[in-house]
């Protein structure tokens, strides 16, 4: 089926809720039956995913953030990365690169100790607000003043967008991370306390986009990180702005993965004739948000919980999973270079 224009919004979703069937994972790959608890290949890397976490009330968060630290201990993850997804400060960040939410929220909750490995992250639409000052100058201000002091922070957010290679040695995937706070699809921009890229700042960073995604690369996989979803079960939806300019470019470079928050749940998405898969991780902290489009109708995954992610990875196979507040499995799932999905549980 030819891929429709943006014009046609509403007959896209209907497509896509109906072009995903259980039946029709002949294609993708099989179910091999439910899973409580998926082993890790000891030679993979690993990297560890948070979305939606940075909440004024830090009480979802420390229970996530503990979840995730003794699951990390109990099944001997030595994550090479944390991924960020955005949303990372809600609310006032009083004192900008300085503020002490920083160390409480930040550096206390993950500690260096359980997580000695960079913290890739992304902007969220929580980021781009003034509170009053610039929270997304704030976090760019913490990543630089990090690596000139030579204090030991691992923020990693080197600008708006940005890529790079995992794991650092011998590399299997390869990372765009991407800036996806855009102007309404009418070009204009947002103003007052609340506000996005520049339509400028857009064109800029898609140039950039396919230029890197037609750029030579070694890795078997190609990933590309922002903080708002594609497509998504959640009550945000499906977003126009991205379907138009960023989905034409994941189904031309054939960009096997792409990670987003935004909605306050765990999902997987998987369309037939697609070759990406859309995993979201927005439960980090933040308020829970209930679903607007039913699991069965567009699956295989979405689910209304607190949790976080864990990918590892080779250069025959990644195996995303998503576990709930305590560290226990709820989704999982293989993929390899060849586009062949593997629903485990």
């Amino acid at each position: 089926m030819p891929f429709p224009s943006p014009a046609h919004t509403l007959s896209r979703r209907r497509f896509l809720r109906q072009s995903f069937a259980f039946s029709a994972l002949a294609s993708l790959g099989s179910f091999s039956g439910l899973a409580t608890s998926v082993p890790s290949d000891p030679a993979a890397a690993q990297l560890l995913v948070l979305g939606d976490w940075g909440y004024e009330d830090p009480a979802a968060q420390s229970q996530v953030a503990a979840g995730l630290r003794a699951y990390a201990k109990q099944h001997s993850v030595h994550a090479q990365a944390l991924f960020l997804l955005g949303d990372n400060w809600y609310g006032e960040l009083a004192g900008g690169a300085s503020s002490t939410r920083w160390q409480t929220h930040f550096e206390e909750m993950y500690p260096a100790g359980d997580f000695p490995c960079p913290a890739y992250a992304v902007l969220g639409n929580h980021d781009y607000q003034r509170w009053p000052e610039s929270k997304v100058d704030a976090e760019l201000e913490y990543a630089r003043s990090g690596r000139n002091s030579g204090a030991p922070t691992r923020w990693t957010m080197p600008a708006r967008w940005y890529r790079f290679e995992f794991p650092a040695k011998d590399p299997s995937i390869t990372f765009l991370a991407l800036d996806s706070n855009m102007p309404k699809d009418n070009g204009k921009e947002s103003h007052g306390r609340d506000f996005t890229l520049t339509p400028e700042q857009q064109a800029e960073q898609l140039a950039w986009f396919e230029a890197e995604l037609k750029r030579p690369r070694t890795t078997p996989f190609l990933g590309v990180i922002a903080h708002h979803p594609v497509y998504s079960d959640g009550p945000h939806g499906d977003h126009p702005v991205l379907i138009r300019d960023w989905d034409p470019l994941f189904r031309k470079y054939h960009v096997d993965l792409y990670m987003a928050g935004h909605d306050h749940d765990l999902q997987h998405l998987q369309f037939e004739g697609h070759p990406t898969s859309h995993f979201l991780s927005g439960g980090g902290g933040a308020d829970l948000y209930s679903l607007k489009v039913d699991p069965a109708q567009r699956g295989p995954y979405a689910q209304k919980v607190y949790g976080f992610s864990h990918i590892s990875v080779t250069s025959r196979l990644m195996t995303l999973r998503h576990l709930d507040q305590n560290g226990t499995t709820v989704h999982a799932f293989t993929r390899t270079p060849e586009g062949k999905i593997n629903v485990l549980s």
